[in-house]
C-alpha cells in the first residue's frame, strides 16, 4: 500500500518515494539495478498484456490512428514489456520513456513529448491510462483521457474523461469521441 501513491511516476520516485516517506536513505541507482535484474527475469517467465490491449492497438492501427507509448518507466523495462506482449518498440509511432523527459508523471512532460514526436497538438490526443498520476499528467497536458480500472478502482480514476472497467471495453470510438461530438483524434 505504501507504493500505490507512486504508481506511474517512474522508478526513481516509485522506489525512492517510500524510502523518503520513512526517512530511509538509500542508493536509488543500485536499487534500480537490482530491481531490474529481478524484474527482467520475471518478465521472461511470463507477463501478459492487459486483456484487450493487443486487440485495441490493432483496432487503432486499422483506424489510422497514430500510436505512442508514453511511460514513466525506464527504457529497459518498457522494451522488455513490449517485446514480451508482442508489441515491440517498432509497433509504435513513438515511444517516450522516463529518460526522455525532465519530469515524469504527474507532470505533463511525457505526454507533451509524445505529441511533439507524433507531430500533433495535445488537444488532438487521447491518452489511455490506468493510474491517477497518469490521468493527472494527461489532463495537465491538455489531452483527453480514457481510464481503465485495471490497477486502481474506478472511483480513483474519476478525473479521466471516461472510465472503462478494462481495455476489453475500450473502443476506437471512445478514443475519438469527446465533448459530445466526433472529431479526429490521436490515440496514445
Amino acid at each position: 500500500e505504501d507504493f500505490r501513491p507512486f504508481v506511474g511516476t517512474g522508478e526513481n520516485r516509485y522506489i525512492g518515494g517510500v524510502a523518503q516517506k520513512y526517512g530511509v536513505v538509500f542508493d536509488i541507482p543500485a536499487a534500480k539495478r537490482r530491481t531490474y535484474e529481478i524484474y527482467l527475469d520475471l518478465v521472461e517467465r511470463g507477463i501478459a498484456a492487459f486483456p484487450g490491449a493487443v486487440e485495441l492497438v490493432a483496432q487503432c492501427r486499422e483506424a489510422g490512428l497514430l500510436l505512442a507509448v508514453a511511460s514513466s518507466a525506464d527504457r529497459i523495462k518498457i522494451e522488455a514489456n513490449l517485446r514480451k506482449i508482442g508489441l515491440p518498440w517498432k509497433s509504435w509511432n513513438t515511444v517516450v520513456t522516463a529518460e526522455d523527459v525532465r519530469d515524469t508523471k504527474p507532470a505533463p512532460d511525457i505526454f507533451l513529448a509524445a505529441a511533439s514526436h507524433l507531430g500533433v497538438i495535445p488537444a488532438d490526443c487521447c491518452v489511455v491510462e490506468d493510474a491517477p498520476n497518469g490521468i493527472a499528467s494527461a489532463k495537465a497536458a491538455g489531452m483527453k483521457c480514457v481510464a481503465v480500472a485495471h490497477t486502481f478502482a474506478s472511483d480513483r480514476l474519476t478525473a479521466a474523461d471516461l472510465v472503462r472497467p478494462s481495455l476489453v471495453e475500450v473502443t476506437v470510438a471512445d478514443l475519438t469521441y469527446t465533448s459530445g461530438h466526433w472529431e479526429e483524434t490521436r490515440c496514445h
